[in-house]
C-alpha cells in the first residue's frame, strides 16, 4: 500500500502537470503510462505477488538461517574434531618420545653388553694365548731336555768308547747278558 501512495505522489509531481493540455487525457503519454502502471500494480496486488515475493524471501531467509545454523554446527564439530586430533597428536608425540627414549636406552644397554662381551672375549683369548705360550714353553723345555739327553748319551758314548778296552768291554757284555738272563727268568 505504501508503494501505491508513493507512486501516486511521484506521479502528481511529474512535469506532465506543467504541460499545456490537460493531464487527464489519452493524448498525454504520462497519463497513459500512469494508468498502465496503476493497472500493473493492481494486477500484482490482485494476484498477491507481494505476498508471494515476501513468502519466497521469508523462505529464502529461513533457508539461509538454517544453512547458517548448520554451518555453525559443522564449525563446532570441526573445532571439536580439531581439538581431538591435536590431543591425539600430543599423545602420539609423547608416545614417540617414549619410544625414542626406550630405543636409546636399549642401544646404550646393548653397547654396554657388547663392550662387556668383547672384554670377556679378549680375556678368554689372552688366557688361551698364555696357555699356548706355556705349552710351547713346556714343549721347548722338553725338546731341550731331549736334545740334552741325546747329547749326553753321545758324549757318554764317546767317553766310554775312549775308556773302553777289550777286557772292560767283555766284562760289560758278560754283565749285560747276566742282567738280561735274570730278567727273562
Amino acid at each position: 500500500m505504501r508503494f501505491l501512495v508513493t507512486a501516486l505522489l511521484a506521479a502528481t509531481a511529474s512535469p506532465a502537470l506543467a504541460a499545456d493540455y490537460p493531464f487527464v487525457s489519452l493524448r498525454n503519454t504520462d497519463f497513459v503510462v500512469l494508468i498502465a502502471f496503476v493497472i500493473f500494480i493492481g494486477i500484482l496486488l490482485y494476484y498477491k505477488v507481494p505476498a508471494l515475493v515476501a513468502g519466497m524471501l521469508d523462505k529464502r531467509a529461513a533457508n539461509i538461517s538454517a544453512e547458517l545454523d548448520e554451518a555453525k554446527a559443522l564449525r563446532e564439530e570441526a573445532m571439536a574434531l580439531l581439538a581431538s586430533y591435536e590431543r591425539k597428536q600430543k599423545d602420539v608425540q609423547l608416545q614417540a618420545d617414549r619410544i625414542v627414549a626406550a630405543a636409546k636406552q636399549e642401544a646404550t644397554d646393548a653397547a654396554s653388553a657388547a663392550k662387556d662381551e668383547i672384554a670377556k672375549s679378549i680375556s678368554r683369548r689372552m688366557l688361551a694365548a698364555e696357555e699356548l705360550i706355556a705349552s710351547a714353553q713346556a714343549a721347548a723345555i722338553k725338546d731341550v731336555r731331549d736334545q740334552a739327553v741325546v747329547v749326553a748319551v753321545a758324549v757318554a758314548k764317546d767317553v766310554l768308547a775312549g775308556q773302553m778296552n777289550a777286557k772292560s768291554a767283555g766284562a760289560l757284555i758278560d754283565d749285560a747278558i747276566a742282567t738280561v738272563g735274570d730278567k727273562l727268568h
